[in-house]
C-alpha cells in the first residue's frame, strides 16, 4: 500500500528472525552489495546493516529467552550511606576538615566522617554497621 507519492504506508513488515539471518547472510558471499541486496528485497539497506551487526555481535539468533531473569546473590562488602546521610556527611566535609571521627568495628569495617560531626547521624551510622 502507497500514499500518493508513492511511499509505503501502513503497519510495517515485520521480519522473523530466519528471514533476517537469510539476508544478511547473502550480502556475506563475495562480491555481494548490502544495497542491492536490501533493494531485493524491499528493505532499507541502513536497515540491513543494523541486522548486519546484530548477526556479527551473535545476537540475531531465534533462541527465545524466558521472560525470567536469574538472580545471584549479592553481598555487601562496604557499608554505604543512604542519601539523606550522605548529604549531612558532604555538608560537614567542606566545614572544617580538621575535625571528624574514624570508627573502626570488629568485623574490619571503617566509618570515616570528616568535618562537623551530627551526633544523632553518626548514631544511626553506628547502630546500621554494628548489626551487620
Amino acid at each position: 500500500m502507497t500514499d500518493r507519492l508513492g511511499r509505503r504506508s501502513g503497519p510495517r513488515r515485520k521480519y522473523t528472525v530466519a528471514e533476517k539471518r537469510s539476508m544478511v547472510e547473502e550480502t556475506q558471499v563475495h562480491g555481494a552489495s548490502v544495497p542491492e541486496v536490501a533493494q531485493r528485497y524491499g528493505v532499507n539497506a541502513n536497515l540491513l546493516s543494523v541486522w548486519r551487526r546484530l548477526y556479527r555481535r551473535g545476537l540475531l539468533t531465534s533462541e527465545v529467552r524466558s521472560g525470567a531473569a536469574a538472580l545471584l546473590p549479592v553481598a555487601v562488602s562496604t557499608p554505604t550511606m543512604l542519601p539523606t546521610e550522605r548529604a549531612v556527611a558532604l555538608k560537614a566535609a567542606k566545614g572544617d576538615r580538621a575535625l571528624g571521627v574514624e570508627v573502626e568495628f570488629a568485623g574490619g569495617q571503617r566509618l570515616r566522617i570528616h568535618g562537623a560531626v551530627d551526633r544523632a547521624l553518626l548514631r544511626e551510622l553506628i547502630a546500621a554497621l554494628s548489626s551487620r
